[in-house]
């Protein structure tokens, strides 16, 4: 059996460029972005998933491998991959930037410990709303989207078809005002329950002016914010699932091809 060096050189192309999308979508999604996941563990499900989706891409002519116009398609589909699973950290941190928001209104934030998906300190509660989103994410078969959408983007922009439109990369920053806007409203209810209990004190101050307010106030505030926290729980499920659903909005606009 003779094997042609262009059909070596072909196959190589054709689970390269597939393997960089994908490899770029787990390098920001949520879960397997995290650093707790070992790298190889990451490669061999990329690696995994490129097989399986192989034989469904249309080939693109390649001559070399080491080439530039190769390079360029190789940094064409990393972006691609990195664009789409960036969008779902970007859904995860609206509900870490809520818990810091919640933190710091409850004087809770002085507690912090280190995430493990950024690598960074961040207050306890962010830390237990971040554990909380991913569990739901998990829960609603988020990581089975994510590889659907990234399928899909091969229908929507093929490899060598050529780069995103510039319009692309704005809706994907405009969205991040959802981020903002989700996280205000989630922590809406914690704030006005708490800016109501520091007007409490404010009064009690003007009343009975010999109370050291500043040491009664601080462990009130964060025995209430952990209450606060406590009864708005179940309010958690329905803004994760809405701010996912803006999310998978927004993948299937860019796509175009989602139904």
């Amino acid at each position: 059996m003779v094997v042609v060096a262009d059909t070596i050189t072909q196959y190589l192309a054709d689970l390269l460029l597939p393997f960089m999308r994908v490899s770029g979508l787990f390098a920001a999604m949520v879960g397997l972005s995290a650093k707790s996941i070992p790298p190889p563990v990451r490669a061999l499900l990329t690696l995994f998933l490129s097989v399986l989706i192989m034989p469904m891409i249309e080939p693109v002519a390649v001559d070399e491998v080491m080439s530039v116009g190769t390079f360029l398609l190789v940094i064409q589909q990393l972006i691609i991959g990195v664009a789409i699973g960036f969008i779902s950290m970007m859904m995860l941190n609206t509900f870490v930037l809520s818990g810091q928001i919640v933190a710091m209104q409850t004087g809770l934030g002085f507690a912090s410990i280190v995430d493990p998906v950024n690598g960074i300190n961040v207050p306890a509660v962010g830390q237990f709303y971040l554990i909380l989103a991913t569990l739901l994410f998990w829960a609603f078969d988020g990581h089975l989207a994510m590889i659907k959408m990234i399928i899909l983007s091969f229908e929507a922009f093929p490899i060598g078809a050529g780069w995103w439109d510039a319009e692309n990369f704005q809706k994907i920053a405009h969205w991040g005002s959802w981020m903002f806007i989700g996280a205000v409203t989630l922590s809406l209810a914690p704030i006005v329950s708490l800016l109501i209990i520091n007007l409490a004190f404010g009064v009690m101050t003007k009343a009975a002016p010999q109370l050291n307010v500043f040491t009664i106030g601080f462990s009130i505030a964060q025995i209430m914010g952990l209450i606060i926290i406590w009864l708005t729980m179940d309010n958690f499920t329905f803004h994760f699932e809405q701010q996912w659903q803006r999310a998978q909005q927004l993948m299937c606009d860019l796509l175009v091809v989602c139904q």
